[in-house]
């Protein structure tokens, strides 16, 4: 039994990892552009695709692969943001227009991908590679879990120190409490919004990346990551990074603790059954966002 319990403890820290990295990005554009940005899921799926494409098609090192699929889908956020989000809110369209903007981007980019690389399932690793598997505790865990579990310890507290330490996390925080009181300080709101799109979509394509490299990857993958991510982010309290964190890592323990005594089917049931839970007993979340 106990062996049992530590396995589920590991799966829900992993769990937890993934959706802890798209919980960040999620909640970082959310700060800023004040709308809940659906086309964050998708930025999953073409980061994993990059690397497909570049590893397998141009026969391009996996470490260098990764290093470009994340710029590539950064930019692609970027490009979102500069050419559809941006013009809306110029012309002082309201949230709704802009989450349907960013929901009919999530589906025309969804789309993209099922023509260039078909429905297909497909896989990250090389041929037949078998990830090695490391004993601790009674439970088992793989060395691309292990990754992922550094992978969002680093982004939390890169996140932390560009936000707290830096000009530009100044500005991005003064952005995120009020925009026209930015620009009245002459702040670029413009660039700032722009970079942290850039980089919430960089960290969606990082999760993509590591989901691809321990299971597999196909177009639709976006929509269920781009749930958890959201519903992490809400628990945890929308917009404050370590809420979206902390969301995160209570979303991956009560679903794997949660489907111990029945079918793993019902994970999903029980995710959305914390979130309405949540908004119905603790709307703000963990952490309110000035925590």
């Amino acid at each position: 039994m106990s062996d049992v319990v530590m396995q589920l403890v590991v799966n829900s820290i992993t769990a937890g990892a993934l959706y802890a990295i798209i919980a960040i990005g999620f909640t970082l554009s959310y700060g800023v552009g004040k709308f809940f940005n659906l086309a964050h899921g998708v930025m999953t799926a073409i980061g994993a695709y990059a690397v497909f494409y570049l590893t397998k098609g141009l026969q391009i090192e996996a470490w260098l692969a990764v290093f470009i699929a994340i710029i590539f889908t950064g930019a692609v956020g970027w490009l979102l943001e500069r050419y559809i989000y941006a013009p809306l809110r110029a012309r002082k369209a309201s949230t709704m227009v802009l989450l349907v903007a960013s929901l009919g981007a999530f589906t025309a980019l969804q789309g993209v991908l099922s023509i260039l690389f078909s429905s297909q399932v497909q896989t990250l690793t090389q041929g037949s590679a078998v990830q090695q598997v490391v004993a601790f505790a009674g439970a088992t865990i793989t060395e691309i879990q292990i990754i992922t579990i550094i992978t969002a310890i680093a982004t939390l507290l890169g996140f932390v120190v560009l936000l707290r330490y830096t000009l530009f996390g100044k500005s991005v925080r003064a952005v995120s409490d009020d925009e026209e009181v930015s620009k009245i300080v002459g702040i670029n709101t413009t660039r700032v919004i722009g970079v942290v799109f850039f980089l919430a979509a960089a960290t969606a394509g990082l999760a993509g990346i590591l989901v691809g490299f321990d299971t597999a990857i196909e177009p639709t993958m976006g929509m269920a990551l781009l749930l958890k991510g959201v519903i992490a982010a809400i628990v945890g309290g929308i917009g404050n990074i370590y809420g979206a964190v902390l969301g995160a890592l209570l979303l991956g323990f009560v679903e794997n603790f949660g489907i111990w005594k029945i079918a793993g089917e019902w994970k999903d049931a029980i995710a959305f059954a914390l979130l309405i839970a949540f908004l119905l007993f603790r709307p703000h979340g963990i952490l309110n966002k000035k925590s």
